[in-house]
């Protein structure tokens, strides 16, 4: 039995399609991809032999080659790439020797694996792309659904005013929008080859360097930057924001469940299922352990990028110790980003909304979350500051002598004199004091269906 420290937690939070594309055997394959390409580049510019292509091509496939042994030899090279291209060598070199000279000509280490790298986000982002997408309909629905829900609006945790369920939907909904307007945006600048030889400047290749990286790059689908980029981590330092900012924003999603979810506010609630946030000694529990796992990747994630933008501080042509230090720490945020929107985009699509319990607590404080709606009303009769402390006094009344604030107002002469019954009654209808919620919650829509 193989002992894996993390693979127990990995399904919490991580995907399986992002685990795939971010796993040792896809880092492996990513470099040993690029060096397919550089073959096949460097033939087609006249720099090496046409017939040395195939050969290499041939060894090209991660799983010709055992990630302990190339893992050990790591720590004594300083990166993965040394030993790989070592070992594609011997297998080339032992089919055929004439072009085994030829594998990994004019290239550095840093290329292959930053190209490998760029391979390997490609493949990831995609995933995390189409999660996106499935937690923006969720949510698009819920906005739609629930346009005119009211709900409880919470400041610093206590009740304010009614707001509409669609309304906090249409919130979660715009943020996740503007994630998705940045990951379009981010990829052409992320998206692109790196190949520069041993200090950027492709001078193993002679003049034949940029029609080189320019079959490169076509070869692989990716973007050909002005120059490379070794030491210029902005590219990189951009995902892992872009991706911090996305699992923060997933994370107030979580938070909001989770509160929601509260025994004693009970307003919405994650899909139930066989074995879904149980407890191992009390039957009655239902955990929010979508929004736990959430939550989980929003602590770890704001680390994770401080790891990455203090790693592009690098020297020269070449970094020392900050390129290394993006190696596990970007993985791990995209896994973790990957994860938390999946399990969003799980938890949207069967959100369990509880719109009585919505009315009902929005009837818990007798009245009082509607004071400012009469307050407006009374202060255009008689100034706000004087309606203020009218409505102020008898909000501390009703909460002392456990009354409805309506029945005090409808027995003060101060509130009577300038407010109907039919006007107090209209002003204690949560829907009547949404302002333009619903008017927010088209806006969003529509500015996501175009």
């Amino acid at each position: 039995m193989t002992s894996n420290p993390t693979g127990l937690f990995d399904p919490l939070f991580s995907t399986t399609a992002a685990d795939a594309a971010l796993s040792d055997g896809a880092r492996l394959q990513g470099m040993l991809d690029f060096e397919a390409a550089l073959a096949r580049a460097e033939a087609k510019a006249g720099v090496i032999p046409p017939a040395a292509v195939a050969a290499i091509v041939a060894e090209c496939d991660a799983a010709f080659y055992e990630v302990p042994a190339l893992a050990a030899a790591t720590a004594r090279a300083g990166n993965p790439a040394i030993p790989l291209v070592k070992q594609l060598t011997a297998r080339v070199a032992a089919a055929d020797a004439e072009a085994a000279r030829y594998v990994h000509w004019g290239a550095t280490s840093q290329d292959a694996m930053d190209t490998g790298l760029v391979l390997q986000l490609r493949r990831a982002l995609g995933g995390l792309e189409a999660d996106l997408g499935r937690l923006s309909a969720a949510l698009a629905g819920l906005a739609a659904r629930h346009r005119d829900t009211p709900v409880v609006g919470r400041t610093w945790l206590q009740h304010a005013l009614p707001v509409t369920f669609g309304l906090k939907a249409a919130g979660w909904l715009d943020a996740v929008e503007r994630h998705r307007q940045r990951l379009d945006e981010l990829k052409p600048r992320l998206l692109v080859l790196q190949f520069g030889g041993a200090a950027g400047t492709l001078a193993a290749l002679g003049d034949r360097g940029l029609d080189v990286a320019a079959a490169l790059a076509g070869d692989l689908k990716l973007g050909l930057p002005d120059m490379p980029w070794h030491a210029a981590r902005d590219r990189v330092g951009e995902c892992a924001t872009m991706l911090g900012l996305l699992v923060g924003s997933l994370g107030k999603i979580a938070r909001d469940v989770s509160l929601l979810m509260q025994t004693d506010v009970g307003e919405a609630f994650e899909p139930a299922g066989a074995g879904r946030g149980g407890s191992s000694t009390m039957p009655h529990k239902r955990n929010p352990v979508a929004a736990a796992s959430v939550l989980a990747a929003a602590v770890r994630a704001p680390h994770l990028v401080g790891t990455v933008l203090s790693g592009m501080v690098q020297e020269h042509e070449r970094g020392l110790g900050g390129w290394h230090a993006e190696w596990q720490a970007l993985p791990e945020l995209l896994r973790l980003a990957a994860g938390a929107t999946a399990q969003m985009a799980d938890t949207m699509a069967g959100l369990e909304v509880d719109a009585a319990r919505m009315r009902a607590n929005l009837d818990e404080t007798d009245g009082l979350i509607m004071a400012e709606a009469v307050m407006m009303a009374l202060g255009a009769k008689i100034g706000r500051l004087a309606a203020h402390d009218l409505i102020e006094a008898a909000s501390h009344r009703a909460i002392a002598e456990k009354r409805h604030l309506r029945e005090l107002l409808a027995a003060e002469p101060a509130v009577t004199a300038h407010l109907s019954p039919a006007d107090l009654e209209r002003l204690f209808d949560p829907l009547g004091y949404v302002g333009v919620a619903a008017t927010l919650v088209d806006r969003v829509l529509a500015a996501r269906r175009t």
